[in-house]
C-alpha cells in the first residue's frame, strides 16, 4: 500500500479527519482520537494501528511487524508493518479498520451519536 492508498482508504472511513504531525506522520482521528499513523520509520512509509489483545500477540513476531515504537513502549497495543511483506493490503485494510471499530468503541455515547457512527 502506498501513502496516498492509505490517506484515501483513511479519508472513505466515515467521521474521519486528518493531520500531519510528528515528523510528517499522516495521522488519521475519529472523534479527535487516532486508529491510524502513516511514517515513522526512517524516511520510509511505514502503517501503525490499534490492535485487538489477539492480533497484537499473533502478529507483533511476524516478518515485517513490530510493536509500533512510541505507542507499544507505553503499553498500549498499536502494531506498525514496516516493510511490504508485512501484510497484504487487503490485511492491513482490515486491521486498520479494526483500529477505527475499537477507537469508535471507546468513545462516548453522544460523541458517536453527534458523529453518526
Amino acid at each position: 500500500m502506498t501513502r496516498d492508498e492509505f490517506n484515501s482508504f483513511c479519508a472513505s472511513l466515515k467521521a474521519t479527519s486528518h493531520v500531519v504531525q510528528w515528523g510528517n506522520a499522516d495521522v488519521w482521528k475519529v472523534g479527535g482520537k487516532v486508529f491510524a499513523i502513516c511514517g515513522w520509520n526512517e524516511g520510509r512509509d511505514a502503517f501503525t494501528f490499534k490492535a485487538t489483545d489477539l492480533a497484537f500477540e499473533v502478529l507483533q513476531d511476524e516478518p515485517g511487524i513490530r510493536p509500533a515504537p512510541y505507542l507499544a513502549s507505553r503499553g498500549m497495543k498499536w502494531l506498525q508493518v514496516y516493510e511490504e511483506r508485512g501484510m497484504s493490503d487487503d490485511s492491513l485494510r482490515e486491521h486498520i479498520v479494526t483500529s477505527y471499530d475499537l477507537v469508535v468503541a471507546k468513545l462516548t455515547k453522544k460523541t458517536r451519536a453527534e458523529l453518526g457512527v
